[in-house]
């Protein structure tokens, strides 16, 4: 499971890419079609995501002080 929090019941995008992550996994979607991304890949887009929310929690911070 990712360390950062995402419902398993709802899709999200990360970041403007082609990856969602969709029923407790990520997927590589396109307009032909969906497909699951392998380990290697889903821990990579796990590190992005916990990356890109620790920067969004980061701004937010700075935005308030």
């Amino acid at each position: 499971m990712p360390s950062f929090s995402l419902s398993p019941y709802i899709s999200h995008r990360l970041a403007g890419t082609a990856a969602v992550y969709r029923g407790g996994r990520w997927w590589l979607d396109a307009h032909s079609g969906a497909v699951p991304s392998d380990d290697a890949l889903t821990r990579a887009l796990d590190r992005h995501a916990a990356d890109l929310a620790a920067a969004n929690r980061a701004v937010a911070a700075l935005e308030q002080a």
